[in-house]
């Protein structure tokens, strides 16, 4: 099987409960956004990932993960980069009805890359 190289690193900060759904689909799947969630929000660094997840995520749910995963390219060009504060604050705002075409679009697995409690 061909590695494939076309692909955007994203990272998402996350906390338990969704890390576990994400755990339950064998590492591969974002869940369903919750009625109040409209949007679908991986951030383009590590570093605005690590802020949520240590100031928001723990605070709210007693820990917080930053997870990475690799989405292709040509999926993610339907997007437009959000700017939501600073120069490096930047997001890619997916639609919660169209999460299931960006789980089609990861390639390889969700992995942790931080923890914070």
């Amino acid at each position: 099987m061909p590695i494939e190289t076309d692909v955007v690193t994203l990272w998402r900060p996350t906390g338990p409960d969704e890390l576990a759904l994400v755990e339950a689909s064998g590492w591969r799947r974002w869940p369903p956004r919750l009625p109040d969630q409209p949007i679908f929000y991986p951030v383009l660094n590590e570093d605005y990932a690590v802020r949520i997840a240590r100031d928001w995520n723990v605070k709210a749910s007693g820990a917080g993960y930053v997870t990475k995963f690799d989405v292709r390219r040509g999926h993610l060009e339907e997007y437009d980069v959000q700017q939501v504060g600073g120069e490096t604050i930047l997001e890619y705002w997916i639609p919660a009805e169209r999460l299931e075409e960006l789980n089609d679009n990861i390639v390889g697995t969700i992995e942790v890359v931080r923890t914070f409690r």
